[in-house]
């Protein structure tokens, strides 16, 4: 089983993506329509994958807010 990154899900306002802030000089570098990882919700991870309509929104969680999400991938 391979390891997985834990970090925090932020929206970049000069790209226009959210990204995943893994440390304090660490990010994923912006993600796409389509990508998959985990969301934490009282201590179980849950699988979703971000897509793209109007606004941004997770696929497999109802959540209005996405910044400050505990992720991993």
């Amino acid at each position: 089983m391979s390891n997985k990154t834990e970090g925090t899900l932020f929206y970049d306002p000069e790209s226009g993506r959210y990204d995943i802030r893994f440390g304090m000089e660490s990010f994923y570098g912006g993600l796409h329509c389509g990508e998959c990882f985990e969301v934490k919700v009282r201590d179980t991870w849950v699988p979703v994958r971000i897509e793209m309509d109007e606004d941004w929104y997770l696929v497999g969680l109802p959540v209005e807010k996405l910044s400050g999400l505990t992720v991993r991938m």
